[in-house]
C-alpha cells in the first residue's frame, strides 16, 4: 500500500508510466479516454468518431459508450445516432465545482492583469496530454484568442504545456514523453526538442515562452506552480498576438507581470487549506496560516504538508540538495 501511495504521489503520473501498466484497470482508463473525446457539453460524437479520436477499436468503443450511457455519463441521441455528455457527468462536474470558491479569487487576479495586458490570461490544470482552462480572463480589445473555461489545449504546442513539462522531475517527464511518442509521435518530438531549453528558461527567468508554436499569430508565456489541492503543477499563462508582442517585448513587459500574478495566485493556492469566508462583499482568505507567505523566489520550493515530488532536478540547487 505504501509503495503504491508513493507512486501515486509522483507529480504528473499518468496511466502506464512509472509504475507500469499492471496496476491500472484498463477498462476504467479507456472509459475516461472516451469521455475526454467530448470537448464541450454540446459535442455530439458517434462511435466511429470516438474511435478515431481515442485510438480504440470501434467494438471496444461501442461497449464503453453503451455502459457509460446506462450510467448516465453519456446520453444517446437516436435521431443523430450520436452521443453527448450525459446528465450524471454534468451533475458530477457541477457538484465538484461548487466547492471551489478559490476560483473566484483566482479569477479576480486574472482579470486585474487582463485590464493592463491585451491578451488572454488563463489558469490551467493538466489532463493527460492536454491542459484545461479552469479560469480565464480576457482584455476587452483582445483579438484572435478564443479560449474559455473548459477549453483544452495541447501540452506539446503551447507555452502552458511547455512550462508544465519543464517543471516535472526528469523521470516523470521521460515517462510522459514516452507515452506521447507512442500515441502522438510528431508532437512529442516537438516537445522533446525544446525540453532542455524550457528547463533552462524556467530556471533562469521563472517562466517559459512559446512563440508561434500553436499558431503563427499567437505568442505565449507561462509559469507553473505546485497545487496541494490537486497534487500536481498547475499553470498560469498569457496568450498575446505576435504582431503586438514579439518575444523580446514579452520578456521585457509581460514576464514581470506574469511572475507577480503567479506569486499572487500561488499564495492563494498554498493558503487555501485554511478556508475561505464571505466578508459581506467578496470571498476572502481566512487570517494568515502558520506557514509563511509564498514569494516569487520561493515558488518552486513549496511544501504543502503532504509529501510531494519536488521541483525538477534542474531547478534544484547546484549541489543537488533541496532548497
Amino acid at each position: 500500500m505504501g509503495r503504491r501511495s508513493e507512486r501515486l504521489s509522483k507529480q504528473g503520473l499518468i496511466a502506464g508510466d512509472l509504475s507500469g501498466a499492471d496496476d491500472v484497470i484498463q477498462v476504467v482508463s479507456r472509459a475516461f479516454d472516451v469521455l475526454r473525446c467530448f470537448d464541450g457539453h454540446e459535442a455530439r460524437l458517434g462511435n466511429l468518431e470516438i474511435s478515431n479520436r481515442c485510438g480504440l477499436p470501434r467494438s471496444t468503443v461501442s461497449r464503453l459508450t453503451h455502459t457509460l450511457t446506462r450510467m448516465g455519463q453519456l446520453a444517446y441521441l437516436p435521431r443523430d445516432q450520436k452521443y453527448r455528455i450525459g446528465p450524471s457527468a454534468v451533475a458530477m462536474s457541477t457538484a465538484m465545482m461548487c466547492g471551489l470558491q478559490l476560483r473566484h479569487l483566482i479569477r479576480q487576479r486574472l482579470q486585474e492583469v487582463a485590464e493592463t495586458v491585451p491578451g488572454t490570461i488563463g489558469f490551467l490544470l493538466p489532463d493527460r496530454f492536454h491542459l484545461v482552462y479552469l479560469e480565464f480572463a480576457r482584455a476587452p480589445h483582445a483579438l484572435g484568442l478564443h479560449s474559455i473555461t473548459g477549453s483544452r489545449i495541447a501540452m506539446t504546442r503551447t507555452a502552458a504545456g511547455h512550462a508544465y513539462t519543464a517543471a516535472l522531475d526528469e523521470d516523470v517527464a521521460s515517462a510522459l514523453l514516452a507515452e506521447m511518442e507512442r500515441e502522438i509521435p510528431h508532437d512529442a518530438q516537438v516537445l522533446r526538442a525544446r525540453l532542455e531549453g524550457n528547463r533552462a528558461m524556467l530556471r533562469e527567468r521563472g517562466y517559459v515562452t512559446a512563440c508561434g508554436l500553436w499558431s503563427p499569430h499567437i505568442n505565449g508565456i507561462a509559469t507553473p506552480m505546485w497545487s496541494p489541492q490537486y497534487q500536481t503543477n498547475v499553470v498560469v499563462t498569457i496568450g498575446l498576438l505576435s504582431a503586438m508582442y514579439d518575444e523580446q517585448r514579452m520578456h521585457d513587459e509581460v514576464g514581470p507581470e506574469l511572475k507577480k500574478l503567479a506569486a499572487s495566485i500561488s499564495t492563494l493556492i498554498q493558503n487555501a487549506e485554511g478556508g475561505l469566508y464571505d466578508n459581506g462583499s467578496e470571498l476572502t482568505l481566512r487570517p494568515a496560516m502558520p506557514h509563511k507567505t509564498v514569494t516569487t523566489g520561493e515558488m518552486y520550493g513549496l511544501e504543502a504538508g503532504a509529501r510531494r515530488v519536488g521541483p525538477p532536478r534542474s531547478l534544484r540547487a547546484a549541489d543537488g540538495g533541496r532548497r
